[in-house]
């Protein structure tokens, strides 16, 4: 009896299941590739202006933990080299010594993002050159948008609740719709008119060349990586209680202020880059609408370090806001944003890092 032969399956050859086949295959491919691009794409080369500096410090190492290239532009006009030394070893950062006012349209990189923060943000650093910080808002923003339009870049400013200037009680908490009230003639005019024509040249530039812009209003943010010498009021009390001092206030200090910890502000920021919605620009304020006045924020910066230490008072600076509280509705409802880290924590994890500093401070001063 011969042998019974195993029954082989044959691909049917009809052209019609060839095609099919063919179809399977190249289906596979294409799918595989809009995989591999997406993966890639997720990988972004993005610049940050003023990286070096305090929110700066904070948004690159958040990129560069992502995984993201990073390419930093900084000056160091008031920037910190000790907030870069952590980054030097890795490749996926660049550091390009720079000031923002100089034509920067690298041809080595594309960008794919621009965070623009470049920026002295306290009084007594604007104030010391405020030609400066008026050319850094507006050349330095036109550069940043001009770069943005030829790579096809999102760029994000980081304007400030400077914007709103003293406001009203019609006007207070503070929203976005509000115009402000800045004076144009006074020592602050440098940064908050700078800031306002910096809004106002990204806007134009979106109505001119459809520039993929977005902004946020930033209030009163604190944490890690601020200089000791930042002349605002989280850093000076916490420096001047770290050293025995007595914690200067400015007026009464019955002016208030809201507190936003650095990553909450940083969350905000990244959420407005990323937003699924890239036609929603802002601008959208970033803060916390708890409000204290000054006094009470020094008297638990005391009791958080030395409760001993006294308060002293002196003149309030001209045209220093009497009130400052953000309506933050639009993060809310946008961005799905709010703040989340107390500010008995945010606190704590500041005097950490600046203990850490003024101990640095009186090494040094014995060698």
């Amino acid at each position: 009896m011969r042998p019974r032969k195993r029954r082989r399956t044959r691909l049917d050859p009809s052209p019609s299941n060839r095609q099919s086949e063919r179809s399977s295959v190249v289906n596979f491919v294409c799918l595989s590739l809009k995989q591999e691009e997406s993966r890639m794409s997720s990988t972004k080369t993005v610049l940050v202006t003023g990286g070096a500096g305090f929110i700066g410090y904070h948004v690159v190492n958040r990129l560069l933990k992502e995984g993201h290239k990073v390419v930093c532009l900084d000056s160091f006009h008031s920037g910190q080299q000790r907030n870069l030394t952590e980054f030097a070893n890795n490749p996926n950062f660049v550091l390009v010594q720079q000031d923002v006012i100089q034509p920067y349209l690298p041809t080595e990189y594309k960008f794919d993002q621009i965070y623009h923060l470049a920026c002295p943000a306290s009084p007594p650093h604007y104030q010391i050159d405020p030609i400066h910080t008026l050319k850094t808002n507006f050349i330095g923003s036109l550069n940043m948008l001009e770069l943005a339009r030829r790579d096809g870049a999102r760029v994000l400013l980081s304007s400030t609740s400077e914007v709103y200037g003293d406001p009203d009680k019609a006007h207070h908490p503070q929203e976005e719709s509000y115009r402000g009230n800045v004076s144009c003639t006074g020592p602050r005019a440098c940064y908050d008119e700078g800031k306002r024509v910096s809004e106002t040249l990204f806007w134009d530039h979106w109505r001119m060349y459809k520039t993929n812009i977005c902004m946020v209003r930033l209030f009163n943010t604190y944490g890690p990586n601020m200089r000791a010498d930042d002349g605002r009021v989280v850093s000076n009390f916490i420096c001047q209680a770290l050293r025995g001092e007595s914690l200067t206030v400015y007026g009464e200090g019955s002016q208030t202020r809201s507190f936003g910890y650095v990553s909450d502000t940083v969350e905000g920021i990244f959420r407005l880059m990323n937003c699924a919605d890239e036609n929603f620009r802002g601008p959208v304020n970033l803060g916390n609408p708890t409000e204290r006045t000054v006094k009470e924020f020094a008297e638990q910066i005391i009791a958080a370090v030395d409760p001993s230490l006294k308060i002293i008072h002196k003149d309030l600076p001209v045209d220093d806001p009497l009130q400052r509280k953000p309506n933050i509705s639009l993060a809310k409802e946008k961005l799905g944003w709010e703040p989340v880290v107390p500010l008995a924590e945010g606190i704590r994890l500041t005097v950490e890092y600046f203990r850490r500093i003024v101990e640095e401070e009186k090494a040094a001063a014995k060698k």
